[in-house]
């Protein structure tokens, strides 16, 4: 297991906004780029990394607000600015093409990276200016990328609402564990596993954040045709690995995923719940090796 800690002594920082953004890189090849959810960070891929670092190159970081970045109070958080944020990171790898394997909140992210993407490729001064990567393939694994499905928990609600603020001063790891526990499919989150995700959560007090990140649930409902249109009319590779145990994005994201978009490409993990990445690791892995090999 690679603890927290490990995996912060491993990557660096940049500078976006005058804050400083954790970001870790391993591997040779085309480069491959994590997303992670809400509320956690990039170590949500601690399972998956060392075997996707032994073909591609690796990049994983923390959003704003999130893990091991920094969390300033006073700060309108998007998904609009975390796609930003995304593009200046590539800017100072220098990297110019990339694929994304995205989760959760990382998945909305992907869209709106998907969407710039898809107005930009045929703009002789953008392919010249190379200020963001050409996106080569995205796979999905559970999130809301239709927010007419997604099943928010009742804590999620509430935080988004004007309560959020009062309910944030409430936050611990015995009532978080309470919500992933909900999460998680029949196997659970053990102590080990929990007690990593707090140890990011709570770096910078982000867990006293919840209510200003949330708004990201507004973000795809003011977006909805924009985010949505994009899977429907890319030609970007896409493939969504489902966990079918979650009731926020489960078997009911995946059954109406192949409804709205052409051409649907879906992988069901039984007994996975929202995060397949951490509880079927290996069977991820497979999945996302195969889609790779599929189209190239």
């Amino acid at each position: 297991m690679i603890t927290p800690r490990q995996w912060h002594a491993a990557g660096s920082h940049f500078s976006y906004k005058t804050h400083q953004i954790f970001y870790r890189t391993e591997g040779q090849g085309e480069t491959l780029v994590l997303i992670h959810g809400f509320p956690t960070s990039s170590w949500d891929w601690y399972k998956v990394w060392n075997q996707l670092a032994q073909k591609y190159r690796v990049v994983g970081f923390d959003m704003i607000g999130f893990g091991l970045s920094d969390k300033p109070r006073r700060y309108s958080y998007s998904i609009h600015d975390q796609a930003d944020l995304f593009e200046a990171l590539m800017n100072h790898l220098g990297i110019t093409q990339c694929h994304l394997l995205v989760h959760d909140y990382g998945n909305t992210v992907a869209q709106e990276i998907l969407a710039r993407w898809e107005e930009r490729k045929n703009e002789t001064w953008a392919l010249e200016s190379r200020s963001f990567p050409i996106i080569k393939s995205v796979c999905f694994l559970n999130g809301g990328l239709f927010p007419e499905m997604h099943r928010a928990l009742l804590v999620q609600k509430l935080m988004k609402s004007p309560l959020g603020v009062l309910l944030t001063k409430f936050n611990n790891k015995a009532r978080l564990k309470k919500s992933f526990e909900k999460l998680y499919g029949p196997q659970g989150i053990n102590d080990v596993e929990m007690d990593g995700f707090w140890e990011t959560i709570q770096y910078q007090n982000g867990h006293r954040l919840f209510h200003k990140l949330i708004h990201y649930i507004e973000d795809r409902r003011r977006n909805r045709e924009r985010w949505v249109g994009v899977l429907q009319q890319t030609s970007v590779p896409l493939r969504l690995i489902n966990g079918p145990e979650d009731p926020v994005s489960g078997r009911h994201l995946a059954d109406y995923y192949q409804q709205m978009i052409p051409n649907p490409d879906v992988v069901i993990i039984e007994g996975a719940g929202h995060y397949p990445q951490n509880e079927a690791p290996e069977e991820v892995i497979a999945h996302y090796f195969e889609f790779r090999q599929k189209h190239y």
